[in-house]
This record gives C-alpha cells, sequence and structure tokens, in this order.
C-alpha cells in the first residue's frame, strides 16, 4: 500500500477528518458505511479508520471527463436501495406460530 508520498505505515483518518477530507458531511460518510457505497474502512479496537489510499480512490471513481463518459465508474448516493433493503414481514398474531 502507498502513502502519501512519505516513507512509513498509511496515516488513517477517522471519520470526522475522513469525512472532511472528501467534502462531505460525517452523517453522509457514516450513511455510505451503513449502506455499503463508500470507501473501504477498518475497525481497529472498535474505531473505524479510513487510509488516505482508500479515501482517494473511493473518490476516484467518480472522475469523469465529461456528463458523457462512456468510460465512467458509478459511485452510488448514501442511500438505501431497494435490492438491499429488507422486505416487509408481516407480524406474527397470537396462535399463527403454532398453527392455532
Amino acid at each position: 500500500m502507498t502513502t502519501n508520498g512519505a516513507a512509513g505505515p498509511p496515516r488513517h483518518l477517522r471519520t470526522p477528518e475522513a469525512a472532511r477530507f472528501l467534502g462531505l458531511s460525517d452523517r453522509t460518510l457514516e450513511k455510505h458505511r451503513s449502506y455499503g457505497t463508500g470507501p473501504i474502512y477498518r475497525k481497529i479496537g472498535g474505531r473505524v479508520v479510513y487510509t488516505l489510499d482508500d479515501l482517494q480512490a473511493w473518490s476516484e471513481r467518480g472522475a469523469r471527463t465529461s456528463t458523457s463518459d462512456p468510460n465512467a465508474q458509478v459511485v452510488s448516493p448514501a442511500k438505501r436501495h431497494a435490492a438491499s433493503a429488507p422486505a416487509f414481514i408481516a407480524p406474527v398474531t397470537r396462535g399463527e406460530e403454532t398453527g392455532r
């Protein structure tokens, strides 16, 4: 893994720093993480951290040369998609669980 031009370990950013780096709000980055649409992250000691390389790679997916760029990749919005949302399950009423 490369670093930001300096020798040594990659720099890890916590959610507020990573969000500022990307120009997003903390909450938007949290939503991306929750929905699986955001950059790669790590959990270290219960803390969520991002590397600069992973943030830059995710950001580069949104790079375009024009509005009709045929080679453009997609950076999904921070929202739940219908395919990943759980289907509604009707609550079980008393007596149904045993078939009575």
